[in-house]
């Protein structure tokens, strides 16, 4: 049924340049856009997911596994009074 849309399309676009001629050819392409990308698209939503891969043992707040350089400071403002191994053991504290 896309395919037949898509064809019907693509043949009344070959015509003038009218208002109506653009709005079909704009909903041909789109047509083939959401084709080739499939119904999964290109969303960073799964990457982000795995990446949060630092947590403070005490407060449980994730870090990306790229944002070493931001546990010290963590520890720092949030947990003053525990050890950076305590918030975040396993894990070497950047320099």
């Amino acid at each position: 049924l896309a395919q037949g849309l898509l064809q019907t399309f693509v043949a009344r676009s070959t015509m003038g340049r009218s208002n109506g001629n653009e709005a079909i050819r704009k909903r041909a392409d789109a047509a083939k856009r959401a084709a080739k990308q499939g119904k999964e698209g290109n969303s960073q939503t799964k990457a982000n997911e795995k990446a949060m891969s630092l947590i403070c043992q005490i407060c449980k707040q994730q870090f990306m596994c790229t944002q070493q350089k931001m546990l010290p400071i963590h520890v720092e403002s949030k947990h003053p009074k525990n050890s950076f191994e305590e918030c975040f053991p396993g894990t070497e504290k950047p320099q």
